[in-house]
């Protein structure tokens, strides 16, 4: 088996980039995250602007793009710890690009239809996944095991940096230029993620040729022991698990809440979501600062609890004067404090699972807290059209409040004290 030759350079030469790999990974996903989370507004802007989609609908199409992890979330993860994790990288990347490329060319002959919006939400979503597990199994192959935690920030920071501006500029790419236009800019950023995966340097191992000849369901069942045997692990994903639930009503409904139910444009819709980029990139500053002065179990417990008061905002804000200042305090707060979650529920993760069944356990927690968000899509299009868009989001926010902190709670996370990588520095 060849050995990985990625060892960083020294912490001092490099100590912002970590290194050279680092940086071109972490160029390419800030770049190809500004452009996603264009598309994460566009798709459904087509869809609403361009195609008059119903609440059904709406929440239809935000379903299949979360389905993917659902369905081939466990196969994918068996096969990233099979495959060389950089070539799936640039593989998802290309076939991104050209399916979001349809959509523009689709409008400009005048052949778009809902079902096509379908079809390229499903088949992305698909691809997501398997570059989404493949980078986070790859991450603990380019820098040191003990920077870890700092690299998961610096990434979650970029990111942030995307959702302040992605969905601003979506806003007015879609109002200057069409929604189908300003998904082009996605297709693009896709294609230069491409390009500084493809310029990584790192000797990866080669896949083990007796994994590959153990059954796939073997593979799946080895990580999903990893996620449900760890105490820790189990409750992070239960509590994962209930926020995503309920922030599956918000991603099926927001745009239509805000649009449609309060009246607001599509530039001002932008902003809302931008703020929400805000605060989770100074919840991403901070994340490292908050490590050094609390508990980690503490720092989870909070952050869960403060991201479900902040869903209470939007629909609070219904018919309400202050409206525009609710919305813009529940985006900020609440992605905040999600930030900081995530950032260490990741890399407490990726600290206590070890290298080799890294993407079978990232893909087994991507299925368990990620696998439920089309299903609160769906239910909540359904319901709100049955009741209310306002109530339906009003009762999605109280079970995410209620219930997230108390799997953490209820575990040994709340005892939790340090990340492995706190203790050995």
């Amino acid at each position: 088996m060849d050995t990985v030759t990625n060892v960083p350079e020294p912490a001092k030469k490099h100590r912002f980039l970590l290194n050279r790999n680092f940086a071109l990974l972490w160029t390419g996903q800030a770049i190809s995250e500004l452009g996603s989370h264009i598309t994460d507004q566009g798709l459904p802007l087509v869809a609403n602007l361009v195609l008059g989609a119903t609440s059904a609908q709406m929440g239809l199409l935000v379903a299949l793009g979360m389905l993917p992890v659902l369905l081939f979330g466990l196969l994918a993860g068996v096969w990233v710890d099979r495959l060389r994790r950089r070539p799936i990288l640039i593989i998802a990347d290309l076939a991104r690009a050209l399916l979001l490329l349809s959509i523009p060319v689709a409008a400009l002959l005048h052949w778009l239809r809902i079902e096509q919006l379908y079809i390229v939400a499903a088949l992305v979503g698909i691809l997501t996944v398997f570059f989404d597990i493949a980078n986070q199994a790859f991450l603990p192959q380019l820098v040191a095991r003990e920077r870890i935690l700092e690299a998961n920030s610096k990434l979650s920071a970029s990111s942030s940096l995307a959702e302040v501006g992605g969905p601003t500029m979506a806003g007015v790419l879609v109002q200057a230029l069409t929604a189908p236009i300003a998904i082009v800019l996605d297709a693009l950023s896709f294609l230069i993620s491409a390009l500084c995966s493809g310029l990584i340097r790192v000797r990866e191992p080669r896949p083990s040729v007796v994994a590959e000849r153990q059954h796939v369901w073997q593979d799946i069942r080895a990580g999903l022991h990893v996620i449900v045997a760890n105490p820790v692990l189990r409750a992070i994903m239960l509590c994962s698990s209930t926020r995503n639930f309920c922030g599956g009503a918000f991603a099926a409904l927001y745009n239509l809440y805000i649009i449609r139910e309060l009246g607001m444009t599509p530039l001002l819709y932008g902003v809302f979501v931008g703020a929400g980029g805000a605060g989770a990139l100074l919840g991403a500053l901070l994340a490292n600062r908050l490590a050094g002065r609390f508990q980690v179990g503490r720092i989870l417990v909070g952050a869960a609890l403060l991201d479900g008061i902040a869903m209470l905002f939007t629909p609070l804000a219904g018919g309400s004067k202050a409206a525009v200042a609710l919305l813009l305090l529940g985006q900020l707060i609440g992605d905040f404090a999600y930030a900081i979650y995530e950032i260490h529920a990741l890399s407490l993760r990726q600290e206590l699972v070890p290298v080799h069944l890294l993407g079978r356990a990232n893909a087994s927690m991507r299925v368990l807290i990620e696998g439920i968000v089309p299903i609160g899509a769906l239910l909540a299009g359904f319901v709100a059209t049955a009741i209310s868009m306002r109530l339906t989001l009003l009762i999605a926010a109280c079970l995410c409040c209620l219930l997230s902190p108390i799997w953490l709670l209820c575990s040994p996370v709340w005892k939790q004290r340090e990340t492995l990588e706190r203790t050995s520095s």
